[in-house]
């Protein structure tokens, strides 16, 4: 995509011990609507390691580029820690799978967040992702994705403890 077309960068923080590349998927998508993908590598594939990592990437944007974080599982729990470090950074968060730590309140940002919950999801149950909203924007969209399970948002297989899916998974 030439620099003309781009309208944002999303940077993204895999879940734990998970490959960069399981989420290759969402850049190869997001593409064609002008949108940058950026996932960070994390030391051991664990976002808790390194989690101003995304200072990295947004050190090599241009001033003003709209940015969104995203992060899948305990990825996606860093990333909400992260946004709420950095508010004026950051135009929006994605949690797939995830919710913010309990330590950690964005209820009062003005962040635009898009929570995506598993409806069979074994790993980050959709109670533990209902129970997280209230830390997050009263704004916050709430998406429930029915059948699918936690290893839905990668493509990296089966996980232990994930629930038993009730719907295909998104095409490759």
């Amino acid at each position: 995509m030439a620099r003309g077309d781009l309208r944002a960068t999303l940077v993204y923080y895999p879940g734990a011990r998970v490959k960069p590349e399981a989420y290759r998927w969402l850049g190869e998508a997001l593409a064609p609507s002008g949108i940058q993908t950026v996932i960070v590598r994390f030391p051991l594939d664990l976002a808790l390691l390194s989690p101003n990592r995304a200072d990295d990437v947004l050190a090599r944007l241009p001033a003003g580029e709209e940015l969104f974080l995203a992060g899948h599982s305990l990825g996606g729990a860093v990333a909400a820690q992260y946004a709420g470090s950095n508010p004026s950074r950051i135009k929006g968060l994605i949690l797939m799978g995830a919710y913010p730590a309990n330590t950690v309140s964005l209820r009062d940002s003005k962040l635009r967040v898009l929570d995506l919950l598993a409806g069979r999801d074994g790993v980050a149950t959709p109670q533990e992702v209902e129970a997280g909203l209230p830390r997050l924007p009263a704004s916050t969209q709430l998406v429930r994705l029915p059948g699918a399970v936690h290893s839905y948002f990668g493509r990296y297989g089966p996980q232990r403890g994930d629930g038993t899916p009730a719907a295909r998974p998104p095409r490759r």
